[in-house]
């Protein structure tokens, strides 16, 4: 069950709650609801209420391994994302935010076989991705069902992951596209549960690639994006055609941290601005005739006035519709959200897992589609 980070309610209010439960259950009430749409209607709760009622009646974890209610589910279309985080250098722990509610969630961790760390790396629909700290071993994860996988070995020692679903729902499958330095890139079908070794990229692409670590693959329409340096610019490579192609691209001057994100198909920059003594994080839009990015915002004044005369590093946590930034120097630690369609900057609470009074380590997150049925 998601544990939610909520003071607990008092002997008082626990007895209104469920008088007030009790009283909307009713038999009189419910005994005429027809029992093939319950399915129906639960597979369009929120996925919070969800799991509170799954505490209470075993039933309902029953229908989690349900065709029909996965087909149920398959119909309702997830926009909101949610974001998995967790802190490296920490036991393996995680903690899900849901922007929607401003809440964090604490679910179960899966026993995965390993004593290494492990953090988040990527994610398609409702799975998240996982890489141990050795860098060797790659786990695929249900964040909400705790239902995770140990994906075979690899041949190829890869630089970035990227990760997209197959054409339908979670449920027909994903693929994960590792690509190392040298241009050698290997391909996990679940499908198959193998990797293959299409080859390597095509001459023409500069090698060594220099790849951003600290930028997530972005995944549009079947093609999965990095981002890359020496030259600047973006990689990308079909998963429908095998083609790979880059656009080389200017960074914007005084730049330092920064990722790649995506927002209704469009291809966006995020990343802070360094300006003497001054800091500022700063949000572009790759535009498709000129293949520049165009500046369309930056964070508030005031909020940059907090880091003025600091040493500043990013962590993304998330890049897709909304971007999830920790911001830290020596003695300030932030978070700070930004809704990429509605140009919103916002605090979520600050309940990821606890680091005491010391400096924060390095935050890790991804952001995927909440799925109760998504498979492994």
């Amino acid at each position: 069950m998601l544990g939610i980070d909520e003071a607990p309610l008092t002997k008082k209010a626990r007895k209104e709650q469920a008088r007030s439960l009790a009283e909307s259950m009713e038999p009189c009430v419910w005994k005429e609801f027809p029992e093939d749409l319950y399915e129906t209607v639960i597979a369009r709760l929120p996925i919070t209420t969800f799991f509170h009622f799954r505490s209470v009646c075993q039933n309902w974890n029953s229908l989690l391994t349900s065709q029909s209610f996965s087909q149920q589910c398959a119909q309702v279309k997830q926009t909101q994302l949610w974001i998995y985080a967790t802190i490296y250098g920490k036991a393996n722990d995680g903690a899900i935010y849901d922007p929607l509610s401003k809440k964090w969630y604490h679910p179960p961790v899966p026993a995965l076989p390993t004593e290494l760390l492990v953090f988040p790396v990527a994610s398609a629909g409702g799975l998240v991705c996982f890489l141990d700290s050795a860098y060797i071993n790659c786990y695929v994860c249900n964040p909400l069902t705790a239902s995770f996988k140990e994906l075979p070995a690899r041949s190829v020692d890869f630089e970035a992951i990227g990760m997209t679903v197959n054409v339908g729902s979670a449920n027909t499958g994903y693929k994960i596209l590792c690509v190392s330095c040298d241009g050698e890139y290997e391909i996990y079908n679940s499908a198959k549960n193998s990797w293959g070794h299409p080859g390597s990229m095509p001459l023409n692409i500069k090698r060594p690639l220099e790849l951003n670590c600290k930028s997530q693959a972005v995944s549009i329409d079947g093609k999965l994006y990095f981002m890359r340096s020496d030259p600047d610019g973006i990689l990308y490579y079909n998963m429908t055609t095998r083609v790979w192609k880059q656009i080389l691209i200017p960074a914007p001057p005084r730049l330092s941290d920064h990722t790649l994100a995506e927002c209704g198909g469009k291809l966006m920059l995020v990343g802070l601005v360094n300006n003497g003594a001054s800091t500022c994080i700063c949000i572009w839009e790759l535009q498709k005739m000129t293949l520049l990015w165009k500046l369309v915002d930056r964070m508030p004044t005031l909020w940059c006035l907090e880091f003025y005369g600091k040493q500043v590093e990013l962590d993304f946590l998330a890049n897709k519709g909304s971007v999830m930034i920790s911001l830290r120097s020596r003695h300030k630690y932030r978070l700070i959200m930004y809704d990429l369609s509605s140009k919103e900057w916002a605090r979520p609470p600050r309940s990821i897992p606890s680091y005491g009074r010391k400096r924060p380590w390095t935050i890790n997150g991804t952001a995927f589609h909440p799925s109760l049925t998504a498979l492994v």
